[in-house]
């Protein structure tokens, strides 16, 4: 397989990028503050999260194989399918009768979203250099903090003027803009060469990561003896996939490179740190609402820090490469994560949410910099052919990274609350944090809220102990002054053919 980066308009190819994104970006939070109504309408509350569930399901276990087939066919048909999807799914979303329908279709658009994010950065990888990336993923980073103020406020307005379906055709000009765009702006030229696509490999892995991922939302709830066939159906599934990748003309997913030094540490970091980001998404709101006794408001601002650090340390990223090395840069960014999480420790519930908004943004600024760096060595590390595959591992590592984190942390919660509120006590804290008004109820009361505060803190240590691992594991990532050097000198001549 070989590859011809041809002119392609590099500004317009990063704005539609950026629109791409975008609408998938903003599709948590926009579906998220619609769907009280929805369920209002359509009923079935029991399978509320399922329908978050089956798009993240459908969206993580399809990363890998679609990076392998824009290594295969080229990106633009990939990402065009994809987007397509995407759409047909939307369109049907809208349309839903019913939660179980609704839950359906939502599968469907996660089938499509699972092309957008790993295709469109691997095309970032293809038209930039090393330093010219730092610089287009701070303006892509931008991206994902706007969806996250804009989502919710979108999803208000349309659920009180128009109609909750449109939260989901709003996508349909998003989409149709994108495609038309991308058939005119990026220009790519493969050399095709016969090539066995692996669907018994693609199979196997979907029903792997579908078994795994169930387990892991649904443990606290789920039967024994269905999270125990679960883990079976994953255990054989996962041994027979590996043994049809060791074996296939063209693996879904490459052992060799997925072992490699370069691109195995770099997993391990991304999937460790969206362990503790998903801890600190999800927990740090509850503590300012539940235990501080401030507003959902303010709640939202500690929050707001970690969407202000992440896109500047990628905006500052090239500078600091050119000034410090990769090396230093990755190694004083992973120490930003330990060192954010560490102000968590430190709150009490006379603290001030500045605090914890401190620690958001230490937490956020060295994400920043792990993901962007790794992500730019993984790209740099490998060929074209494998380009693809290589930045869709780390896309998956950080999605499975997400949901492992919301499971383990909130294990570690409850036990907490059984630990500090024997009995009763713990039925009627889970009773007053059930309540729509619950967290603001609980920071009213003394006894509860220090029960709570007790729990979340063991919750706080959890997303340390992560952090500390996050540090550990960027600097096994084998970065040196040659290796950087390297990898830029590579990026700018293949950008330049």
């Amino acid at each position: 397989m070989s590859h011809t980066a041809l002119r392609s308009n590099r500004a317009l190819v990063v704005a539609i990028i950026m629109l791409a994104t975008f609408m998938v970006a903003i599709e948590a939070t926009i579906v998220a503050t619609a769907m009280p109504k929805i369920v209002g309408q359509l009923g079935g509350f029991t399978y509320y999260s399922w329908v978050f569930s089956a798009f993240l399901l459908a969206q993580s276990t399809t990363t890998v194989i679609y990076g392998k087939l824009s290594d295969i066919f080229g990106r633009k048909p990939v990402l065009i399918s994809g987007i397509l999807i995407f759409l047909f799914g939307s369109l049907l979303c809208g349309l839903a009768w019913s939660m179980a329908s609704l839950i359906v279709f939502r599968l469907l658009q996660g089938l499509g979203a699972g092309a957008i994010q790993p295709v469109t950065m691997t095309i970032i990888g293809d038209l930039f250099t090393l330093e010219e990336r730092g610089r287009v993923q701070g303006v892509m980073a931008t991206v994902w903090a706007t969806s996250a103020v804009v989502g919710p406020l979108a999803g208000g307005v349309i659920v009180d003027t128009i109609s909750w379906a449109w939260i989901f055709w709003i996508n349909l000009p998003i989409g149709i803009v994108s495609i038309a765009a991308f058939s005119l702006f990026l220009k790519e030229s493969v050399a095709h060469k016969q090539a066995k696509i692996d669907y018994l490999g693609a199979i196997l892995f979907s029903i792997a990561v579908i078994a795994l991922l169930v387990i892991l939302t649904e443990a606290a709830d789920a039967k024994a003896w269905v999270l125990a066939l679960l883990a079976l159906v994953f255990a054989v599934a996962a041994v027979l996939f590996l043994l049809q990748e060791k074996r296939a003309a063209e693996p879904i997913i490459s052992i060799a490179l997925w072992s490699r030094r370069l691109v195995a540490t770099s997993n391990a970091a991304t999937l460790l740190a969206g362990m503790a980001l998903i801890g600190l998404s999800t927990v740090l709101p509850m503590y300012v609402q539940g235990v501080l006794g401030r507003s959902s408001i303010v709640a939202g601002f500690t929050l707001t820090m970690l969407v202000v650090g992440w896109p500047l340390a990628v905006m500052l990223s090239s500078r600091l490469f050119r000034a410090f090395g990769i090396r230093r840069t990755l190694r004083v960014g992973s120490l930003m994560f330990p060192f954010g999480a560490s102000f968590l420790l430190f709150l009490t519930p006379d603290s001030h949410p500045a605090l914890a908004g401190a620690g958001s943004f230490f937490m956020g600024f060295g994400m920043g910099l792990i993901s962007l760096t790794s992500i730019a060595l993984v790209q740099d590390s490998v060929e074209w052919s494998m380009r693809g595959s290589a930045t869709a591992s780390i896309i998956f590592a950080r999605s499975l990274g997400n949901t492992l984190g919301a499971t383990v942390l909130g294990a570690i919660l409850n036990a907490g609350i059984s630990h500090y509120a024997a009995g009763d006590a713990a039925s009627s804290l889970h009773d007053v944090l059930n309540q729509p008004t619950g967290l603001s109820e609980l920071a009213a009361d003394p006894a509860i809220r220090t029960v709570f505060d007790a729990s979340l803190h063991w919750t706080f240590w959890g997303v340390a102990v992560v952090a500390v691992l996050t540090f550990l594991s960027a600097w096994l990532i084998p970065v040196g002054r040659e290796q950087g050097r390297a990898s830029v000198t590579s990026a700018a001549t293949e950008t330049s053919h």
